[in-house]
């Protein structure tokens, strides 16, 4: 979903434009055949802003909202008003100084509350743990997104989640950072999504339940 901004960047091939009007009704049209499907789903991504492969752990994107606004959320907004995905996956970049993980205003001020996202929202692989050894980086001009951040700001799924995460996230509860609420509603999320997936016999398409996915989401605000 990501916009081609630069004809060397390492990810072209998996994004769909430069234009984020195409990105949004591809990525809608695919959704909506995938989740025609019982049981089946899409996750767009990278949420947001994720516009170079070097170093993209660990960058920082400084972006006006109109710009924001107009060309790098515009592909998503459209998927998600029009076509409902099943989840959302995070990028691993900053924006305007923030993880987007950890991004309050991106994942549930806009995904949710504005446009109606009604699923889930992941991290991608990493985000909150230490790759260094993996990616072979050294010194880090930033750190890593916090586990507890990725709950407040509405990052319902930690990919791949590691004993760090839950203790960071047990500590936060502690310390009074961190409700409980904020991780039952994680969680209610996740168990939603799960039981209108293909793991139940009677799953229905989510496609078909799209309509329904709008009243509720107006129904619990």
């Amino acid at each position: 979903m990501n916009i081609h901004r630069n004809p060397l960047c390492g990810r072209n091939f998996e994004y769909y434009s430069e234009d984020p009007l195409l990105s949004g009704m591809c990525a809608a049209a695919d959704t909506k055949g995938v989740q025609s499907h019982a049981g089946h789903g899409t996750t767009i991504k990278h949420f947001a802003a994720n516009n170079q492969e070097d170093n993209r752990m660990f960058t920082n994107a400084h972006i006006s909202e109109r710009a924001l606004r107009e060309i790098y959320l515009k592909g998503f907004e459209i998927a998600v008003r029009t076509a409902q995905p099943m989840s959302i996956m995070t990028s691993y970049n900053l924006l305007n100084g923030t993880h987007t993980a950890n991004h309050h205003d991106l994942l549930t001020a806009a995904a949710r509350d504005e446009w109606g996202f009604a699923g889930v929202i992941m991290t991608d692989w990493g985000t909150s743990e230490d790759m260094r050894a993996l990616f072979g980086f050294g010194q880090l001009k930033y750190s890593y997104s916090a586990p507890d951040g990725c709950v407040s700001a509405g990052n319902d799924l930690q990919m791949p989640g590691c004993r760090k995460n839950i203790d960071a996230l047990i500590q936060a509860v502690k310390d009074g950072t961190l409700t409980v609420g904020e991780l039952q509603g994680c969680v209610y999320r996740i168990l939603k999504i799960v039981l209108q997936s293909d793991a139940y016999g009677d799953c229905r398409s989510y496609t078909e339940q799209f309509g329904e996915l709008l009243w509720m989401v107006k129904t619990e605000r």
